[in-house]
């Protein structure tokens, strides 16, 4: 075998290995990004149906909080004095649950947006709703999250975004 044949054969294996390992962590990457989109899924899930309950069975929205950093709304039900407080911080990414008696819970990580419009209850034609400030005329809620997560310190595409309008069944 001759030095060139030898060169050959190892630019050869080395362009085969290249594409290999290429191959390969391409493949991790996307199987992370999988992973990361389940898991983003199932929170993002569980959280809108328990969202959506408390939401529903609320008589009342009592607080609401809309700036850059900070997002919280509050809703009560008069008729089993629960108080359900949701609140959504951008430095931490995290969206809270908290109850009346100070209990807390994470109900999502990795929350990059979180916005909420209210609306009256009386619509316009073809049903779009006017939205409003005022707490007492709150009849529906629009809801709206992106979370997202990272592989090796970068975000690639592993985001989940959910949208919901809750109406508040028990509103007198």
């Amino acid at each position: 075998m001759s030095l060139v044949e030898l060169m050959v054969a190892v630019a050869a294996g080395s362009l085969v290995l290249t594409s290999t390992v290429a191959i390969f962590v391409y493949g991790l990457f996307s199987f992370a990004g999988m992973g990361n989109y389940a898991i983003l899924s199932g929170q993002s899930r569980k959280s809108l149906d328990q969202m959506s309950r408390e939401v529903r069975e609320a008589t009342q929205v009592v607080a609401y909080q809309q700036t850059a950093t900070t997002k919280s709304l509050s809703v009560t039900n008069a008729y089993t004095s629960t108080l359900v407080t949701y609140a959504w911080d951008s430095d931490t990414g995290l969206l809270t649950r908290t109850l009346k008696d100070g209990d807390e819970e994470i109900c999502l990580s990795g929350c990059d947006a979180w916005e909420v419009t209210m609306y009256q209850r009386t619509p316009r034609k073809n049903w779009d709703f006017y939205s409003t400030t005022n707490l007492p005329l709150c009849k529906l809620i629009n809801m709206r999250w992106k979370c997202s997560r990272t592989i090796l310190g970068q975000k690639i595409n592993t985001e989940n975004v959910v949208t919901a309008q809750i109406v508040l069944r028990n509103k007198p």
